[in-house]
């Protein structure tokens, strides 16, 4: 559906010879309509049924005669284009995508691919996948698990099943239709795609046919089911047949392949007969136990197994079909063994199961311990694959070995290296001496002696001793007696043709090499090097998610007198999906510092360029020294424009530390946390604003004091919603846990977002990222704050000139005293000139020296370009040429204009601080 763009797609299967092609996958469509598609007859004009006879792409346009897509979903006017799934003769079945548009598209050579993708998957298949829930409990005695007898004739499409069969099935004998398409509804959707493979297979070949598949009852829930049949023709011609045998097989899924044979021999053989008691069927048990030298199919029973035709056999078989019922009798056969017969009735026969029961006890006790041992390997190998399977970084990789290969193999260690660049790095092992294994920790390999490099390389080897692991590797004399060890596989780990790694499985006293073992290390190595490989590739992008990460948060913290600050992001516990989870810290005009946190909606990359924007925004926007509200106004346009899928919470703190006051504002993001001087905590009261994205504007703002010394956490809901704990459980957490445990003990910010962490996450494993920022407010001195208010006539700029030096007289700030004086009066003359008062002249001494003038206009000021023969516009050039940086913001009753300039340096170099003059 992708590569075409369709709204709809399915996948139509159906064996050689049979009457109709069935709905096997369908993509795109649900509800009652579908099944429209369920099953096409080969003969109709659809576009499946006519791509799969004329071995070529087919085209149904919206408007030809009697087609409609009739799908939920797929809208009224679009087309249907199929393509054959490829075969050695006639196709398998038919692909088939819906478009979007009436007009048939230039997608034929692509979907003819896909198909054929499809056919190398389906003959390549090793067969419906094995869910993990087994039906009944794992102690069900095995020998009485249901069997019954089938027939699918393809041709006419009708199927038989015998009582036995329709009750494993789970239908109502009265009610079956004998359609395919009825059972055909009753398989998995994941099976039946191989289910109708192998049956197609099992036609063109002419050989046994063997499938398993789950099936969902009505009564008890979803079964597993084995199907065995071998292929025949219709005595008219009409097209090919299967018939066989089904066992509901639930029970004894967890069963090994050793344990599945037994079961088998345990049953014995089946034999299906017609109503002249001419075999239509017969499994190879039955042909090993009744006949092993003769051909049963096509002959009368009686002529084919004369032990079969005792006394009471032939009244038997008629009374399981007089009766409906099936019948038991026990005989002996030609050569002496004892068997026990069951005949169950059929519709046009009867079928016989076949058990030798002189020989099931002793055989059974024969084979036992072996059986018990194979299971119990069987099913260490399938743990081992299913941690390999869920093993996520190279050194989970590594564990899953030490864990399961270990005990698998009876072994003592393994160590696993991985190659990356020519070097060898080790991943993890267990039961080996770190120190002797880490000596080619980083080594490159290249430059290790010969024997070194076939040891670290994984050259295959299986060494049974000391003695000959020192003629193998001489460069490692000195491993055995540093490791302990006494015998050893060495394996390569080889994914894609490409060596990714090395194993080796050591034992602790010399150990001789089955051919049995060798071949299953062979093997398990090559699951490990898939493993190896994918945790490579899962490592190398979790590593450019997290540098990409990384790299839009805040590198380093700014050193501001208003805050101290510090920080920590957490990633989530698992997967590569970076986060949308971000910080910042932003000085602003006047030592005033914005503390932002926030946290985008989602997990992934799209998810993290959002929170690239918004940081980007933000320190943006505060750089205009806008206004609260307007800063998030503009946020919500910037998320709104990204889409209906986006939206993101967002906390913002703006401190003054000359008014100790501070303004907050926030959109969807849980409060802060703020921690008095004396102990006490609590949750500001901010105002209630939607996410941004979903919020309209405007936005509300609080205000409140904070006194000198107070501490502020700012975070997101994945530091207080870990371990199970709802978010106002965890937001009282992590209040409580702000307060030092110690309050003796002098604890730095650094250190207390590590407790925070350590304690809010344990393990450091989250299902969602969190961000933590904390923050200690450091007020102005009321000494290092000089404010006065001016006339608001000509006068003005003498009084600010006055002012200015006997400030900076006292502050011993006199070489300053002539740039602040021209500033300050080049600022008040302007307002005089083209504002209006009151006029509010304020001196800051703090990282450097700030002056500010503000007054009651909102028009803001801007630099203009005089030309040489004009007499104004160079004031605000003037005042960018002496100082360092200057602005303009909004206040309640107007607007500032501010300058900074550096504080003087010592002769050393160094600027004096406050604290010195």
């Amino acid at each position: 559906m992708a590569v075409a763009q369709a709204v709809g797609g399915m996948v139509h299967l159906g064996p050689l010879g049979s009457s109709g092609l069935y709905l096997a996958v369908g993509s795109g469509f649900e509800g009652p309509a579908t099944q429209r598609w369920e099953e096409v007859d080969r003969r109709s004009p659809e576009a499946p049924a006519y791509a799969v006879r004329t071995n070529a792409p087919a085209w149904t346009a919206p408007t030809s005669p009697g087609f409609a897509a009739s799908l939920s979903g797929v809208p009224a006017g679009a087309g249907l284009l199929s393509v054959p799934v490829p075969a050695s003769d006639e196709p398998l079945g038919a692909l088939s995508v819906f478009t979007r548009t009436p007009e048939e598209p230039a997608l034929h050579q692509r979907l003819t691919a896909v198909a054929g993708w499809i056919a190398d998957c389906l003959r390549g298949s090793p067969g419906p996948p094995r869910p993990e829930d087994a039906g009944l409990p794992a102690d069900c005695d095995t020998a009485e698990l249901p069997v019954g007898f089938w027939g699918w004739d393809f041709g006419t499409g009708t199927v038989i099943w015998d009582d036995a069969a329709l009750g494993i099935l789970g239908i109502d004998s009265k009610g079956f239709d004998g359609r395919i398409r009825t059972w055909r509804r009753l398989v998995h959707p994941q099976d039946l795609p191989q289910v109708l493979a192998r049956a197609d297979e099992a036609i063109r070949a002419r050989t046994p046919y063997q499938a398993e598949f789950r099936v969902r009852r009505p009564d008890t829930g979803m079964r597993r089911v084995e199907v065995r049949g071998q292929t025949s023709s219709a005595a008219d011609g009409s097209g090919p047949r299967l018939a066989g045998i089904v066992r509901d097989i639930t029970s004894g899924h967890l069963a090994m392949e050793s344990a599945e044979r037994a079961l088998w021999l345990t049953h014995g053989g089946f034999l299906a007969v017609d109503r002249t008691w001419r075999i239509i069927f017969a499994d190879p048990d039955a042909e090993r136990l009744l006949a092993p030298s003769r051909q049963l199919l096509g002959q009368v029973l009686w002529d084919a197994v004369p032990a079969l035709r005792p006394p009471g056999m032939e009244e038997a078989g008629r009374q399981a079909a007089a009766e409906g019922r099936p019948a038991e009798l026990d005989i002996r056969s030609d050569t002496g063994r004892r068997l026990h017969v069951r005949l169950a009735p059929l519709p046009d026969g009867l079928t016989l199961c076949i058990t030798d029961i002189g020989g099931t006890r002793g055989r059974q006790a024969k084979e036992a311990p072996a059986e018990g041992a194979a299971v119990e390997r069987t099913m260490r190998i399938v743990e081992l694959t299913r941690a390999l399977a869920g093993a996520v970084t190279g050194h989970d990789v590594a564990d899953v070995m030490a864990t399961h290969m270990v005990p698998l193999f009876g072994a003592k260690g393994v160590g696993v290296w991985a190659h990356e660049n020519g070097r060898a790095f080790l991943m993890g092992s267990a039961g080996q001496s770190k120190e002797s294994l880490r000596r080619f920790e980083g080594a490159r390999i290249a430059e290790l002696p010969a024997s070194a490099q076939a040891f670290i390389e994984g050259t295959l080897d299986f060494i049974s001793s000391a003695e000959e692991f020192i003629s193998r590797f001489p460069a490692l004399a000195d491993l055995p007696a540093a490791s302990g060890a006494q015998a050893w596989a060495v394996l390569p780990l080889i994914a894609s043709g490409r060596a990714v790694g090395a194993s080796c499985v050591s034992y602790d006293r010399p150990h001789a090499f089955s051919n049995e073992e060798r071949t299953l290390l062979t093997a398990m190595s090559g699951m490990v090097a898939q493993a190896m490989e994918r945790a490579r590739l899962y490592d190398a992008e979790h590593r450019r998610a997290q540098e990409f990460q990384r790299g839009l948060l805040p590198r380093h913290l700014p050193d501001l007198p208003a805050v101290t600050t510090a920080a920590r992001y957490q990633p989530t516990g698992g997967g590569t999906d970076v986060g949308g989870d971000w910080y910042d810290v932003i000085p602003l005009s006047a030592e005033q510092v914005a503390l932002v946190i926030g946290d985008v909606m989602g997990h992934g990359l799209s998810e993290a360029v959002t929170m690239g924007r918004l940081r980007t925004a933000v320190r943006t926007l505060a750089d205009l020294e806008q206004p609260l509200d307007e800063l998030f106004f503009h946020l919500n346009e910037v998320v709104s424009g990204l889409g209906d899928d986006f939206y993101a919470t967002c906390l913002c703190m703006v401190y003054d530390p000359a008014s100790r006051m501070c303004q907050a504002i926030t959109a969807g993001h849980p409060p802060p946390v703020i921690l008095r001087p004396d102990g006490t905590s609590y949750f500001p009261d901010l105002p209630v604003n939607s996410p941004l994205g979903a919020a309209t504007p405007p936005f509300d703002t609080a205000e409140f004091s904070l006194p000198d010394g107070t501490l502020l956490a700012l975070y997101t809901d994945g530091l207080v919603e870990s371990g199970g704990l709802d978010i106002t459980e965890g937001m009282g957490r992590l209040a409580r846990r702000l307060r030092p445990a110690h309050p003796q003990v002098t604890e730095t910010l650094d250190d207390l977002c590590d407790r925070l962490v350590t304690t809010l996450l344990p393990g450091r494993r989250s299902r969602d990222d969190s961000a933590l920022l904390v923050a200690r407010t450091h007020a102005l001195a009321p000494e290092d704050i000089s404010c006065r208010l001016l006339d608001d006539d000509p006068t003005a700029a003498g009084q600010a000139r006055a002012h200015v030096r006997a400030q900076l007289a006292a502050w011993n700030l006199d070489e300053l005293v002539m740039a602040t004086e021209l500033v300050a009066s080049e600022l008040v003359g302007n307002v005089v000139r083209h504002a209006r008062g009151p006029i509010t002249l304020r001196l800051l001494r703090g990282r450097t020296l700030i002056c500010e003038v503000a007054d009651a206009s909102p028009a803001m000021p801007r630099i203009r370009r005089a030309a040489d023969t004009d007499e104004n516009g160079r004031g605000l050039q003037l005042i960018a040429a002496v100082t360092s940086r200057w602005g303009a913001r909004y206040t309640g009753s107007g607007k500032c204009i501010w300058t900074e300039q550096p504080l003087p340096t010592d002769p050393l170099g160094e600027r004096v601080s406050y604290e010195s003059v």
